[in-house]
């Protein structure tokens, strides 16, 4: 494969080319290879969870540490959710507000919050004790409503349940004693529920296959299998991985995007809770084959509670000696792997942007001059794969080609796994095989009428009762449109309110936008108000029109791939269902009259002016 050129003009800091010497055996590999600033976003988590809050003087503290101004480390901290200014209180309750969480009951959970906590939303209560603060999607959508308390997860919330915990919490129960275990909901696998992702994996099941098959001979199995990047830009596995192995450059790395930010999916989730083996396996034949030292596994704040357990099968691959120096009994080839939380931004499912996080700045997406494969972490040469494609990789190895190619479409060969929500009656994970159908799909799930579904979260498309027969797949043919799923589906019916939908992505997107770009910056804003006006009973044709133009201009001059995809569910939604949108439109010139209520309008008055 010829390696990409090299373009000039991107800046970045210049890092020490170390390889691991004899001397360095007792090093842990990631001081070797990471400069101080790299546990930028560690130290703010220290502080958030010691008190609740970051201070001045811990911004002070850090920016002395770092040799930083105290502005830019303000402005590391305002960027990520997560990081408060001031107290947010002894227990700090995030209650997801993604458009599954309203389908299920949003309204009166936070009602229920309010009233029992005594503390309003995006404040603290008086005493100090609870602070309430709403999040979009936090990957718990087959179990909602749900929220997040000091970052262990409550799930199937009523009334009744919240009362109970916040009961538990005033008498001082600990949280980690009340939170709830979130079920991994493994609806279905295919081939009598075997499959490939959820079968018996033990610890060095891939990595002994390592050194035999030798780093071009995994390069061939990944192309053989067709392995494509499961985060939904479908980019192929192999083609990354070499790219990466043919670069001069040293040290490399690997990182494993486990931010999946995507409202309605929960994919990875599965995967790390139930066998996190296979996306550090994934990770070590990625490190080997490229010739990298170490890796990072970019986990979600929402995740934080999975930190644990992932943390504790590191250990594991260490005591085995599957991680450290001589990985895996491997002779000179040395690999580690440490976990770096987020902190709350779905912009850093972005690679260029995760990277940046990762490297303790602001989580904004990068000029594009270089792939990641070419100057990514601390500018040197960078696979980014998501959980679902280390772990496919993994089970590649394990299983074999021949055997991974059974299942599936000739040129989409395998499994998929798409994350299932929304108005069904069993909502979960769904293994299924690239070739499976929506109708397939939704009578699995037993989806109640569907009528509008949306395919891979906002971002993706939107797909209606004349969409049932295509297959699902990576690569169709001439004569069949296949549905490019990147991960979820999320079923609405009838009774379902469009514009409602809507309105609650535009929302998200423009809370998430990083806000370095203007067009998404203000694009997504002038949307939302828009759609507000639609939903109002306000607009004409003409806004109609505007909310295309708009994100058209979004699309085309967004800096990074999520901006871009913002509004493909409103574009999507306005053709699909046009008749839909007509009878929400006012005639010409009538917009502003429609829906207005004199009665309610002067009753204020009315009441008052005797």
């Amino acid at each position: 494969m010829k390696k990409a050129k090299m373009n000039a003009g991107q800046n970045g800091s210049k890092q020490k080319d170390d390889t691991l010497k004899s001397e360095d055996v007792n090093t842990p590999l990631n001081v070797l290879a990471e400069p101080p600033r790299t546990q930028m976003l560690n130290r703010l988590w220290e502080f958030q969870m010691a008190k609740g809050y970051i201070s001045e003087s811990d911004i002070s503290t850090l920016a002395r540490e770092y040799d930083l101004s105290v502005i830019e480390v303000e402005g590391v901290v305002s960027f990520y959710h997560f990081f408060h200014r001031t107290p947010a209180g002894k227990f700090t309750i995030y209650l997801n507000n993604s458009m599954t969480s309203e389908l299920k009951g949003f309204r009166r959970m936070l009602e229920a919050f309010e009233r029992e906590t005594g503390a309003s939303v995006g404040s603290v209560d008086p005493t100090g004790t609870f602070g309430l603060f709403l999040t979009p999607c936090i990957g718990l959508c087959d179990q909602e409503p749900a929220a997040l308390i000091n970052f262990y997860p409550f799930t199937n919330l009523n009334t009744l349940k919240i009362r109970s915990v916040i009961t538990k919490l005033k008498k001082g129960v600990p949280v980690s004693q009340i939170c709830d275990q979130p079920d991994s909901h493994i609806r279905y696998t295919t081939k009598k529920n075997e499959g490939i992702f959820f079968r018996e994996f033990k610890p060095g099941d891939a990595l002994n296959k390592l050194s035999r098959m030798g780093p071009d001979g995994i390069i061939d199995v990944m192309r053989d299998s067709k392995l494509a990047g499961r985060g939904g830009a479908f980019y192929p596995t192999w083609m990354k991985w070499q790219a990466a192995a043919e670069e001069e450059n040293k040290p490399r790395f690997v990182l494993c995007n486990a931010d999946e930010g995507e409202p309605g999916t929960f994919k990875d989730r599965v995967l790390m809770s139930e066998v996190p083996e296979t996306m550090i396996e994934g990770m070590i034949a990625c490190g080997y084959t490229i010739g990298a030292e170490f890796g990072l596994i970019y986990l979600r704040g929402e995740y934080r509670w999975l930190k644990e357990k992932i943390d504790k099968t590191l250990d594991l691959y260490r005591e085995k000696g599957f991680l450290g120096r001589h990985c895996g009994g491997i002779s000179d080839f040395h690999f580690d792997i440490r976990v770096q939380m987020g902190a709350g931004s779905y912009v850093c499912g972005e690679e260029t942007a995760m990277i940046e996080s990762l490297e303790g700045n602001r989580g904004e997406p990068r000029t594009k001059w270089f792939f990641p494969v070419q100057k990514g972490y601390l500018q040197k040469p960078t696979v980014v794969n998501n959980v679902e494609t280390f772990c496919a990789a993994a089970r590649i190895i394990q299983i074999g080609v021949k055997e991974y190619n059974k299942y599936g479409l000739p040129k989409s060969p395998g499994t998929k796994l798409i994350s299932v929500s929304g108005d069904c009656n069993l909502p979960g994970l769904y293994e299924i095989e690239w070739g499976m159908t929506l109708k397939e799909l939704c009578d699995l799930c037993e989806a109640d009428d569907p009528w509008y579904i949306q395919e891979s979260g906002p971002s993706g498309t939107v797909l209606g009762l004349e969409d049932m027969n295509r297959p699902i797949a990576m690569f169709g043919d001439m004569f069949t449109q296949h549905i490019r799923c990147g991960g979820a589906i999320t079923i609405f019916n009838k009774r379902r309110d469009i514009i409602q939908i809507l309105m609650n992505y535009a929302n998200f997107y423009k809370s998430e936008s990083c806000g370095i770009c203007t067009p998404c910056r203000a694009g997504n804003f002038i949307i939302q108000r828009k759609l507000e006006h639609l939903q109002n009973g306000l607009a004409d044709a003409d806004d109609l029109e505007d909310l295309k133009k708009w994100s058209f201009l979004i699309r085309t001059t967004s800096r990074c791939g999520l901006g871009k995809t913002a509004n493909n569910s409103l574009v999507i939604a306005l053709d699909k269902f046009a008749d839909y949108f007509k009878d929400h439109i006012a005639p010409s010139d009538k917009g502003l009259n429609r829906k207005f209520n004199l009665e309610a309008a002067t009753h204020e008055y009315e009441s008052y002016k005797d």
